[in-house]
């Protein structure tokens, strides 16, 4: 699934880097943190290398 947004992507990124062990879990906050408890490392790798060419910088809340 790809990222609708930039911080979407840089959330999935910081959650991908911590189920690689390259980050400490604790240091998690917000999105990331729920992203890195429900979502599978491949599907981070799917969401964290989308390109942000054309992405909002935060997905609207409609």
């Amino acid at each position: 699934m790809p990222a609708k947004s930039k911080s979407q992507q840089m959330a999935a990124g910081a959650a991908l880097s911590a189920k690689r062990g390259d980050k400490k879990v604790g240091e998690l906050k917000g999105a990331s943190k729920s992203m890195y408890q429900s979502m599978s490392q491949k599907e981070l790798h799917d969401m964290a290398s989308t390109p942000q060419k054309g992405k909002p910088d935060h997905k609207s809340g409609s």
